[in-house]
């Protein structure tokens, strides 16, 4: 406990460092309101990391006084760690981890303090039931993904999903449903966004079946500034990663192409030619397109994503420079998440071919059409 008087002055600057909250790691509890109440008051303490007096919690009988008053040794705490650190746990608490802990937290104030403004963005939530699997969605997981190159514009989501959807992807009317849900909530909730200004760039959220999320991505098209995220296995979270060395995308033509257009996009797994036979009921050209290992966790980097719109984009032009204008693409997909919209939002109405987009359903054995682009 500290027994020194410190200046007023050093108290404000602590204040703003610590941005108002509690600097032991994890906590980040606001110091200016009751929990339980709400009652805004100062409920804060100071807490010196070598104590202001020798005989104090890690004291030193020289720097203990030359440090008393010095903001380097002071922490911002609520009165649980404030008691843990001097009181409770003493030993567990050493000189250098409380100086971390000060350090982690005042260097993470200061970079989120300090992004402009037009690096707002507001953060969009959109999930649909995957079999019988209900999308993971989280703020918090999705804003911290996007700092520190963007920060939320407000302090919560803009959701799309269709809550407690007791509809399931074999089911016929669950298209449907979700297609016109998706639709709607994107009418009501961001168009008006970007018809009035009011957001200049948007990050992107969203787990559902690969044909709803190219519809997504169709809606938000790519005149809008927006950046499109992954959820990664390992580890567990939406923040890009490094890009992965001698990564490339190949794409396969057709020996002949007089005939209906398929496109084979083999990305996070592998689809056979067999299983696109089975459902088509004529003759077809097939262009694939894939990677050196299909796999569900290939897709890590924004540069991966990058390199997909720019070979999606001239794909989509040779096919229909083979094909002509009239012809129609038949789309079977096996692709991550971010893949899936930003395929949707490459394509061009005015410009493309129209598309006939399937789905994989065990339960239905196999693809069916779900979905067209016209």
């Amino acid at each position: 406990m500290s027994v020194s008087n410190i200046p007023e002055k050093v108290k404000i600057r602590l204040w703003g460092k610590a941005a108002g909250r509690c600097e032991y790691e994890g906590c980040n509890k606001p110091l200016w309101l009751d929990s339980v109440t709400k009652a805004e008051f100062n409920v804060a303490y100071i807490a010196h990391i070598i104590a202001d007096q020798p005989n104090g919690p890690r004291g030193d009988a020289d720097k203990s006084d030359k440090l008393k008053r010095n903001i380097s040794n002071m922490m911002l705490m609520c009165d649980e760690h404030h008691r843990l650190i001097d009181k409770e746990d003493i030993q567990g608490h050493l000189v250098e981890r409380l100086r971390e802990m000060k350090r982690k937290h005042e260097t993470r104030i200061e970079m989120l303090t300090s992004i402009s403004e037009d690096k707002q963005s507001h953060v969009i939530l959109y999930g649909a039931n995957i079999g019988r699997q209900n999308a993971p969605l989280s703020y918090k997981k999705a804003s911290l993904a996007i700092i520190p190159e963007r920060y939320p514009a407000e302090g919560d989501a803009i959701e799309l999903s269709l809550k407690n959807s007791a509809f399931q992807d074999h089911e016929g009317m669950y298209w449907n449903i979700e297609i016109e849900h998706l639709r709607r909530q994107y009418e009501s909730k961001i168009a008006p966004l970007f018809a009035t200004g009011s957001a200049q760039h948007i990050s992107i959220f969203a787990l559902a079946p690969q044909p709803l999320l190219m519809e997504f991505g169709r809606l938000i098209s790519d005149i809008q500034a927006a950046d499109v995220y992954q959820l990664h296995r390992e580890p567990p979270n939406w923040k890009w990663q490094g890009h992965p060395q001698e990564f490339n995308y190949f794409i396969t033509e057709p020996d002949s192409y007089d005939r209906t257009p398929v496109l084979n996009l083999s990305l996070s797994a592998t689809i056979n030619t067999d299983r696109i036979s089975k459902v088509m009921n004529e003759a077809y050209s097939l262009w694939k397109m894939t990677i050196d290992q299909p796999n569900n966790d290939f897709m890590k980097s924004r540069i991966q994503l990058e390199m997909f719109r720019i070979e999606f984009r001239k794909l989509l032009n040779r096919i229909k420079t083979k094909h002509g204008e009239s012809a129609v693409i038949h789309l079977f997909p096996a692709v991550p998440v971010s893949i899936a919209i930003e395929s949707g939002r490459i394509w061009m109405p005015k410009a493309d071919l129209a598309i006939k987009i399937y789905d994989q359903n065990t339960k239905l054995g196999g693809f069916h059409p779900v979905l067209d682009f016209k």
